[in-house]
């Protein structure tokens, strides 16, 4: 029997909608949110656009500002260097974890994904491709086994993921192949129970899709 899985409510639904905004660059870095525009686009209440902005706020995409508004958290190099920094502590401490007592059934699961972000990048679908490398980084937190980790790491994906779109804006295929490469390296690391390999990995990995993003939104 599957598990049972609540529909997502009207405020995930807006939230995600406003989060995809962000992250692809439709609502720009420090632009104002206006409730009122958002919510006739959207077609729904006021009341739906202020809960979704109070989840993106905690998602780190929005900043409430009393008596001023909304507004697109700014991207800027305190931001990106902050982001990759908190990443790389957090995604290492699991990592260390999946390496000690993976099964054979996650390190299916794992290249299975590699997989489908390879196609993903021969078919040059980059939505699919971001998507995947977000699932990627979840199945590896199988054996996390901390809440307060696993529930930081949930409300950083909006950002990883409108970080990884500025990269690529820049850096096009490259950043991709970037991934492809660091995704296996770890597979094998992974696979090898090896963490020392797995912690330098992770930290080259994170420096340079840091660079990548900061190197962009200088161009920018």
């Amino acid at each position: 029997m599957n598990a049972f899985k609540p529909r997502e409510t009207l405020t995930e639904q807006v939230a995600r909608h406003i989060e995809n905004l962000i992250a692809f660059e439709q609502l720009r870095s420090g632009e104002r949110i206006y409730e009122s525009a958002m919510a006739k686009e959207m077609d729904v209440s006021h009341g739906s656009i202020r809960e979704a902005l109070l989840l993106l706020e905690k998602r780190h995409l929005v900043r409430n500002v009393p008596r001023k508004g909304a507004f697109v958290t700014p991207l800027d190099e305190h931001f990106v260097r902050s982001l990759y920094e908190i990443l790389e502590l957090y995604l290492t401490h699991t990592g260390q974890k999946l390496v000690r007592q993976w099964q054979p059934e996650d390190m299916a699961r794992l290249e299975k994904l590699y997989r489908q972000m390879k196609d993903c990048y021969q078919k040059n679908d980059l939505m699919a491709f971001l998507e995947l490398g977000i699932e990627y980084t979840k199945a590896s937190l199988v054996y996390a086994d901390n809440y307060f980790i696993v529930s930081a790491i949930d409300d950083l994906w909006p950002s990883a993921k409108r970080c990884a779109f500025v990269a690529f804006r820049q850096g096009g295929a490259q950043v991709l192949e970037d991934n492809l490469v660091h995704m296996e390296e770890s597979i094998r690391a992974i696979g090898n129970r090896d963490e020392a390999a797995l912690a330098d990995i992770l930290h080259r990995y994170a420096i340079q899709q840091c660079e990548q993003v900061l190197a962009a939104i200088n161009v920018g």
